[in-house]
């Protein structure tokens, strides 16, 4: 079951959106604890997985990290398709 507040988090994947796969960049990423995305910059770990994986991500990794990080610094769940909108217009060269 997915967390309702990021005070609940205790792994990664009890914040909403993240799964297996997500839990694992964010391991690769260096990131310990869900705490450890609190004021992280999502474009900075999108080009950080995409070097580290030697090609480009595709977009919605870039969402849901943005998803997770709004999460995880207090804003409501949200599915992480509800911020293609706002990626497109943030980082519109991606």
């Amino acid at each position: 079951m997915k967390a309702k507040t990021a005070n609940e988090v205790k792994k990664f994947q009890d914040i909403p959106n993240v799964g297996p796969a997500m839990a694992r960049d964010f391991a690769i990423l260096g990131l310990k604890a869900p705490k450890d995305l609190v004021l992280k910059d999502p474009l900075k770990l999108y080009k950080k997985m995409c070097t580290i994986r030697g090609v480009r991500q595709d977009p919605c990794v870039l969402d849901t990290y943005m998803a997770a990080i709004d999460f995880m610094n207090g804003a409501p769940s949200c599915p992480w398709w509800s911020y293609t909108k706002t990626r497109k217009k943030e980082y519109p060269n991606l």
